[in-house]
């Protein structure tokens, strides 16, 4: 049998289940690969002692003797992005505000991750509170990239994505409100899924107007992560705005010839992209072409400076008000990252009216792309607009001669399928001259997250790029 730490999440799952593998040898070669290598990436924080550890998964074990079969995660170990609770588990948001916070409950999908039968470990490494797509904070560092540990391993599900890459984790959660899945999974060379808005339910405290941010899985095949994704999804009454109990088994013989595919690249010359970028995920267009697809080049079509108001817009409103408490008290304040001080102070200043015209752009924006969604099948992005950058810088400042005027400006290409609402898979598209990974969006209507990663699904068998490990 292939090494513990290599098998897909899936096939160690069967090999839990068939009884070829135990659950403790599972958990000791997890925890020895993560005492190896974890030291020189900081994905998993707040690990918990190896001795409970393996105490739990030797009761799994028993369970499974006794045929107490729990799911398909029974016995497998699992860290949570560190922006989501898990009882008994520090939950610092990367925040030094948080830094002693130990919740006595789960949120809602790692609640159905546990009861699926994982055992949890510890935490992945986020940015403070969630913001930038950068891993660091002053809680427990920076995350670097197992491609070359002086690059960002990018986020914030940055932890996660450098994890998976790094056979520290076998599967993920991850969270995306601007591309928190999608620019982890390309900067780590692993899939991640952001889904359509309410497929996977949570504990938010804005139920009815916090609609940009979701949950969701990550993983080293589609496969892993369409079976992550039926456990986390599903309606809850604790969540209002969750979509119902729907099929998603993955359809792994999709055949993709005749699919419409519409390209959007740099939004007509809008975007700035590091050299080399745009041009390998461009290539990837191949890959679909051989797959018997038509591909086109689909210029915008809206107004992009509008959508990047709106954008800004909802996300300081979003901000400035779940972190008003923390704002108010100067003590708390004086932590805070200067970005996080930026979106409340901008929030602040909004009015009623702001929201409702950004609401009404955002609307827009999303009949626009309903159209383009009855022209093509697929729209196709870059997954971020650079390469991974040195791990010390806090932002990339400027692209192709082009300034980022604040600190989020370079992960622009994320938000037109978060504000929409949209499924998107973010896959591999290859590796730069320097070596480094690259990847793709896959964005289908939506509520179509089953179709998407069906896609995916053919995408990722007509190439070779998740064979491709970093090595340790």
């Amino acid at each position: 049998m292939q090494d513990i730490t290599d098998l897909s999440a899936l096939a160690l799952s069967s090999a839990i289940a068939e009884r070829r593998l135990d659950c403790r040898s599972v958990m000791a070669a997890y925890l020895s690969r993560i005492e190896a290598i974890n030291p020189r990436l900081n994905a998993i924080v707040s690990l918990r002692p190896a001795e409970d550890l393996l105490a739990e998964a030797e009761a799994a074990d028993r369970a499974l003797a006794a045929g107490d079969y729990r799911g398909w995660l029974h016995g497998m170990p699992f860290a949570v992005k560190d922006l989501s609770e898990a009882k008994g588990i520090l939950c610092s948001f990367g925040s030094a505000n948080y830094a002693d916070f130990v919740p006595d409950y789960d949120d809602i999908h790692v609640e159905r991750i546990r009861a699926a039968g994982a055992i949890i470990i510890g935490k992945t490494n986020a940015p403070e509170m969630g913001l930038g797509s950068h891993s660091y904070n002053p809680v427990f560092g920076v995350t670097r990239n197992p491609y070359d540990t002086t690059k960002s391993a990018g986020g914030s599900s940055g932890g996660a994505a450098a994890g998976l890459a790094a056979r520290l984790l076998p599967v993920a959660d991850g969270s995306d409100m601007m591309g928190s899945l999608r620019n982890p999974a390309g900067f780590n060379n692993v899939i991640g899924f952001r889904p359509s808005f309410g497929r996977v339910p949570g504990l938010g405290n804005e139920l009815f107007l916090g609609q940009l941010a979701v949950n969701g899985p990550m993983g080293r095949s589609v496969a892993d992560v369409a079976a992550l994704l039926s456990t986390q999804a599903g309606h809850d009454p604790r969540d209002p705005l969750s979509l119902a109990d729907e099929d998603l088994a993955l359809d792994g013989s999709r055949d993709l010839s005749g699919a419409r595919i519409g390209w959007l690249g740099d939004l007509g010359g809008y975007l700035p992209f590091e050299p080399g970028v745009l041009e390998l995920c461009e290539a990837s267009l191949d890959v679909f072409r051989r797959l018997g697809c038509t591909v086109e080049t689909v210029p915008p079509g809206f107004d992009m400076t509008r959508l990047w108001q709106v954008w800004r817009t909802l996300r300081h409103f979003l901000v400035a008000n779940g972190q008003a408490a923390d704002y108010a008290d100067p003590v708390r304040r004086a932590r805070m990252k200067p970005e996080m001080i930026w979106e409340i102070e901008n929030g602040r200043e909004l009015l009623a009216t702001d929201i409702y015209a950004a609401s009404l752009g955002r609307s827009d924006w999303q009949r626009h792309v309903a159209g383009l969604f009855e022209r093509y099948d697929f729209l196709i992005l870059p997954s971020a607009q650079v390469f991974p950058f040195a791990a010390e810088l806090d932002w990339p400042k400027e692209i192709a001669g082009r300034t980022m005027d604040t600190y989020h400006r370079w992960m622009e290409v994320v938000i037109g399928p978060t504000l929409a609402g949209l499924p998107v898979a973010a896959m591999p598209a290859g590796f730069g001259p320097t070596g480094m990974p690259a990847g793709i969006q896959i964005i289908g209507p939506a509520r179509a997250d089953r179709d998407v990663l069906s896609a995916a699904a053919a995408y990722e068998k007509a190439t070779d790029w998740l064979g491709r490990h970093p090595q340790f």
